[in-house]
């Protein structure tokens, strides 16, 4: 959509300091130990520093602690109200119990980001060393801040050198495409002339999308979308139950793998099928089809719609296109062309509405599991790849169980009227939580609906029998603690990736921060 901001165009190099840091920097915060009230969180971390001697840093360090402990440990102050010198002087943390995850306030303790300890630059301290006899003798606290000292540099170092050669890499794709423009134009990653916008898929030349097609030559993909009841069952029964619909109709099957819509076409009437993919799948489901002996009614089209012209209008156009997070893969742009160049006027499309949902998701052992990880590799940290592990938006199954708010529709999309700017689109939603949790992620699925006189749909959603395309999950690096009754609100914005034209960029607005995620 025009009036949508560009937030495409620079998808693949975000900044790590803008993923998952939640501002809390406006919101009053009461101390862990007192009826003090300050105006933020930092300041109420110096505040217990200096009135009470709580120094989360000594603790984090003393206890090797993660954002899991942390939040045990505010939810243990909470709960037992011991004194600030207690807690700095046990031994061993008496907070670590599954029981102090259970909620005890939604506040602005819960949503301090623990891992920033680290990267805040401590207060100089003053260490004396000890020379004698040409040796010199540090102390164990000095030792350790020195060592402290080495890894941040380090660390920083690594930083400096990856952006510097991103840099180079810029730099020497910069001269490349300078160098073909003045040579006589240059093409584009997707191989589109410079000079051209590449917004769809039929602006990408066959040859530069063979890539996506030879995915879909290899059969485990076909077992897993064949064996998948919900989808197949789905559009068999949309077919065969409205066989009245298909009666001596053209069909064209877009993208027929197998070619087992064009089988249940035939089988419910249809005088004339054309069984259309450019993968080399094709091949297969021409001896499928002479072995069902269906091959008078079948005609199979090796090529894409875009480059291919058939004989004759379809009445009827079946597809199976949805990809994970509905759009992704961009082969509803090959349905709207085929739409527009393909169907005879009043002719149907199957199917021909979708939408698009999120919901809330508290899987905190999941969470621990793919990013918490990270914070103790074999002895060592490696807390900077979970901002890489978040960026990549995940596909997996939710169990039901995790669910913790009502789902929100965030997409509408008429299949009949939709135009190739349907992936990008921006949208608000409220989240209604259901029960007490930590939020960890949200869950986006999408809805399928065949409205016909005997009217079919299916869900993808974590509520229901799963599909291959499972859900696609957006990871936060932290989790928030959320209590039933409480209202997740934000804005989440999708566009499509001008250097991928079949993937997507995510970004979701929510709690003052704004997180990226990429589908490719």
């Amino acid at each position: 959509m025009s009036d949508l901001p560009d937030l495409s165009s620079d998808d693949e190099h975000f900044e790590e300091d803008e993923w998952q840091e939640m501002d809390t920097s406006n919101t009053s915060v009461t101390c862990l130990f007192c009826t003090n009230i300050l105006p933020n969180i930092d300041e109420a971390i110096t505040h217990c520093e200096a009135a009470h001697s709580f120094n989360l840093k000594v603790l984090k360090l003393k206890f090797s602690m993660d954002c899991y402990s942390y939040i045990k440990l505010i939810n243990y102050i909470k709960t037992h109200k011991p004194s600030a010198a207690d807690i700095m002087s046990e031994t061993k943390a008496v907070w670590d119990d599954e029981k102090y995850l259970k909620p005890v306030d939604n506040d602005e303790w819960m949503m301090f980001d623990f891992e920033s300890l680290q990267e805040k630059p401590a207060s100089p301290r003053s260490y004396h060393a000890n020379v004698e006899n040409g040796l010199v003798t540090l102390s164990q606290a000095h030792f350790t801040e020195l060592q402290r000292t080495i890894q941040s540099l380090t660390a920083q170092l690594k930083d400096s050198q990856i952006h510097l050669q991103m840099a180079k890499e810029d730099m020497a794709t910069m001269q490349q495409s300078m160098k073909s423009l003045v040579e006589g134009g240059g093409t584009n990653i997707n191989g589109a002339s410079s000079s051209m916008s590449v917004n769809c898929v039929s602006d990408v030349p066959l040859e530069s999308d063979e890539g996506y097609f030879s995915t879909y030559a290899h059969f485990g993909i076909h077992y897993d979308m064949l064996s998948d009841k919900v989808r197949t069952e789905s559009y068999r029964d949309a077919i065969l139950n409205n066989k009245d619909s298909f009666k001596d109709k053209v069909v064209l099957d877009l993208g027929c793998g197998t070619g087992i819509l064009s089988m249940f076409s035939a089988t419910a009437g249809a005088k004339k099928v054309y069984a259309l993919d450019q993968s080399d799948i094709i091949y297969h489901a021409m001896d499928i089809i002479r072995e069902n002996k269906l091959e008078k009614v079948i005609e199979t089209v090796k090529g894409r719609l875009e480059n291919t012209k058939l004989e004759h209008k379809a009445d009827i156009i079946v597809s199976e296109w949805m990809g994970y997070f509905l759009l992704f893969e961009g082969m509803l742009d090959s349905v709207i062309y085929a739409r527009d160049h393909c169907l005879s006027p009043g002719g149907l499309l199957l199917p021909n509405k979708c939408n698009i949902s999120l919901v809330a998701n508290g899987d905190v052992t999941t969470h621990k599991k793919l990013i918490e990880f990270w914070s103790d590799v074999y002895g060592f940290k490696m807390n900077c790849m979970k901002s890489e592990v978040v960026r990549e938006a995940s596909v997996d199954l939710v169990g039901s169980d995790h669910i913790i708010s009502q789902p929100c529709v965030v997409k509408d999309i008429d299949i009949y009227s939709c135009t190739t700017d349907v992936m990008d689109f921006s949208s608000d939603f409220k989240l209604n939580v259901t029960k007490d949790g930590f939020l960890t992620s949200l869950v986006g699925y999408f809805d399928t609906f065949f409205d016909l006189p005997h009217r079919v749909s299916f869900t993808t959603g974590p509520h229901t029998t799963p599909t291959h395309w499972k859900q696609t999950v957006f990871y936060f690096r932290d989790c928030v603690q959320v209590k039933k009754g409480d209202v997740i609100e934000g804005t989440i914005i999708c566009n499509r990736l001008k250097t991928d034209v079949r993937g997507l960029s995510v970004q979701i607005n929510v709690f003052g921060k704004l997180y990226k995620y990429l589908l490719s």
